[in-house]
């Protein structure tokens, strides 16, 4: 049975990791040892479990001992289980939870980026993301669209906050990833590990340097394999030139977004994830890398469907 703990003080040192320290702490907390992560919501929780992360603890809200709930904790008997009502917990951690639920877990090493494209036809890769909610949705269009991995270059936010995770609804568990070593410098030293393996680059652009030529291009790449750069805004601002998008070999036009649209980052994704896939649908072999160029820009409503893209 679940050792349950009614929480009495917010000052007991075993509720740290939920209350009082950052990501980034939760990230260092066992160095050179992989660190911890927070898991939010049952859905979130249990795919994490079920990838292999190990719990170290759950905190649950008295009113969400429910039934989702209790599956997994019945699951993991002799796990601390921490309760208390919504009120108090919502004090404690400064957040509603979602369902109710957190799960402290113990991560894992990460793999190597040979070993991640080893096997993987579509790549996603993500350039500079620094935003949690945009890492979560862009993970969530991965999985929807069959991307087979993803490799994020050293500048992104981490995909086990807890934030990027609830926002992927668990799928940053199901996509196998790895980031690039911090000593691989990115676009030249990156680009060219990747070139090694024959990849294809196809680019999200606003026009400047790309040519913008048709994405229907990538059904004549048989046999490659398929990625896609994902960029930030901020760091596009900072340095317009020199990311991985400038070697793409094809391009997808869409226009500037309004200042300030940082949802395009994620909102664009499914569209160039979609891209090399149009030709497999048509009975063709697609294979191909695309660069996802500074996602500071957004595909008009209109033009979806309408040949515009």
């Amino acid at each position: 049975m679940n050792q349950r703990i009614k929480i009495t003080d917010l000052r007991d040192p075993r509720l740290d990791i939920y209350a009082r320290l950052s990501e980034v702490q939760l990230l260092r907390y066992a160095e050179p040892a992989p660190g911890i992560f927070i898991g939010e919501s049952p859905k979130v929780i249990r795919r994490a479990l079920v990838a292999g992360y190990k719990p170290i603890s759950f905190l649950v809200a008295d009113s969400d001992l429910d039934r989702e709930a209790l599956e997994i904790l019945e699951q993991w008997q002799g796990i601390p289980v921490y309760t208390a009502e919504e009120a108090v917990l919502r004090k404690l951690t400064g957040f509603a939870m979602t369902r109710g639920m957190l799960c402290g877990m113990q991560r894992k090493a990460l793999p190597a980026v040979e070993d991640i494209c080893r096997d993987a036809r579509r790549i996603a890769i993500l350039e500079n993301v620094v935003n949690p909610t945009n890492v979560g949705a862009i993970f969530r269009s991965a999985a929807a669209l069959h991307m087979d991995a993803v490799l994020l270059t050293c500048g992104c936010s981490d995909p086990l906050y807890r934030r990027a995770a609830r926002v992927s609804m668990g799928t940053v568990f199901q996509i196998p990833w790895t980031y690039f070593h911090k000593k691989v410098s990115w676009p030249e030293a990156g680009m060219e590990q990747l070139r090694k393996r024959n990849l294809f680059f196809h680019a999200d652009s606003t026009g400047g340097a790309l040519p913008g030529r048709p994405c229907d291009g990538l059904a004549d790449r048989p046999g490659r394999q398929t990625a896609a750069v994902a960029g930030d805004q901020r760091a596009n601002d900072t340095c317009p030139a020199g990311t991985g998008a400038d070697d793409a070999e094809y391009a997808v036009k869409r226009q500037p977004n309004r200042p300030g649209d940082a949802a395009a980052e994620a909102a664009i994704c499914p569209v160039c994830f979609f891209a090399p896939q149009r030709a497999a649908f048509a009975g063709r072999t697609a294979g191909s890398c695309f660069t996802l160029r500074a996602f500071y820009c957004t595909i008009p409503i209109n033009m979806i469907g309408s040949g515009g893209v």
